[in-house]
């Protein structure tokens, strides 16, 4: 990317994650994009030109279907600018920063704002709840893709003396038929599947912004209540609300701010699901997403310093490490079993405690990972920081269609 293109991220903030019902989504944004003005020396808004708004839920849960944007950051001085709704599931936050980034590519102004907000936890409406995970996939196909994902599954049975839990997202199923599928075709154990899911439990014991900051073994996890086998509860990522903000602006704005804490974006690339076979994992969107983005940044895999991953459950991650090239096919779960993906490893990944513990917001999850490679290249992660950090790489993957997700992107911070 030439200097005159370079795109900087210039202030970053997140909410604390977890279950909370007494704040909206208009106070969650308003509390990030608070945190990402100050982080990017602004005393308000007046200097954003343009601003991108990711959620999923509200439509369905609180009824704002429309302008949810404009609502949202209307009490943080966000009015008379473009303001775009962006939905994308899971990668709502992510497509957002890389409609930012285009936007302020191609001259239509210097400085952006990109917000990700959700709240996904109604105890008054648990069905709901539940229910919305439905509307990220081909809800009039629907039936008819579960039941080719659980026949992927058959070839590794599920054991007689486990129930699934009566109350759980359709994704958990729709993953573990996936992580089933891994298991028989190149004999991914449990116990590896176990292991990502202990490794961000500790990460997250580092990060005070996560929703859980408890350390478990693998023997905890295996033991903990089963949700969809292979997984149990602590392989699953929670229910979370919370909201992350993002200042960006270009090379030609970069004077106003301090430039020694700007991370240039080195790379943004969306993909979307195509009708591979299943066995196809050259072609997976995840890897295209990936190979796309890898070439923008001019860099490579063995280039990375750490990555946050689409852990939507611990199976994920080793599917997406594979993708990103951290491991060869098939060796995902050896990697991490081995210690390779932990702090102090070789290639450290979900240093934040990843959606599995650190919380997944839907909407603002991509933007949430961002942060954290934000923090890191910056030096700032405390007791979590990835020595020497120069180059971090996030995987964001959203719903499902045929067999794989339905959108992801893959973003990459670094190089200056």
């Amino acid at each position: 990317m030439s200097a005159a293109t370079q795109i900087y991220i210039v202030g970053t903030g997140i909410t604390p994650l977890g279950k909370q019902p007494e704040k909206s989504v208009r106070q969650l944004s308003a509390i990030a994009v608070s945190k990402a003005l100050a982080d990017a020396g602004l005393a308000d808004a007046a200097s954003v030109e343009a601003a991108w708004f990711a959620n999923t839920r509200q439509a369905l849960l609180e009824g704002q279907n429309g302008v949810r944007g404009e609502v949202a950051l209307r009490s943080s001085g966000i009015a008379g600018i473009p303001v775009t709704n962006v939905e994308n599931a899971c990668a709502s936050g992510s497509t957002g920063l890389l409609n930012a980034v285009a936007y302020l590519k191609a001259g239509f102004g210097e400085v952006a704002l990109v917000v990700g907000a959700e709240k996904m936890f109604f105890p008054e409406n648990r069905q709901g709840m539940f229910a919305a995970f439905k509307g990220s996939t081909d809800v009039q196909q629907f039936d008819q893709q579960l039941e080719q994902l659980l026949a992927l599954a058959e070839a590794t049975p599920i054991p007689a003396d486990v129930e699934p839990a009566a109350e759980r997202s359709v994704f958990m199923d729709i993953y573990a038929a996936f992580a089933r599928h891994h298991m028989a075709s190149f004999g991914t154990t449990q116990r590896q599947i176990a292991a990502v899911a202990a490794k961000n439990h500790h990460h997250s014991t580092l990060n005070p912004d996560a929703q859980y900051r408890f350390d478990m073994t693998i023997e905890e996890v295996l033991a903990d209540k089963p949700v969809s086998w292979p997984f149990t509860r602590a392989m699953c990522a929670p229910i979370s609300d919370g909201a992350g903000a993002l200042v960006l602006c270009t090379a030609s704005a970069l004077h106003r701010f301090d430039a020694k804490r700007a991370v240039p974006v080195a790379a943004c690339a969306l993909t979307s699901a195509s009708p591979r076979a299943v066995d196809d994992f050259e072609n997976h969107l995840g890897r295209r997403a990936a190979l796309k983005a890898y070439e923008q940044a001019g860099v490579g895999p063995t280039d990375m310093s750490l990555a946050e991953v689409h852990d939507a459950t611990a199976f994920a991650e080793i599917l997406q490490i594979e993708n990103l090239g951290f491991a060869a096919r098939g060796e995902g779960g050896r990697l991490t079993e081995e210690g390779a993906t932990r702090l102090g490893g070789r290639i450290p990944v979900n240093p934040s405690g990843g959606l599995l513990s650190k919380g997944h917001p839907i909407g603002a999850t991509g933007v949430i990972q961002i942060h954290e490679l934000v923090t890191q290249l910056r030096g700032q992660a405390g007791t979590r920081q990835v020595p020497d950090a120069r180059w971090a790489i996030a995987e964001n993957g959203g719903g499902f269609l045929g067999f794989e997700e339905a959108a992801t992107v893959v973003t990459i911070l670094g190089g200056r």
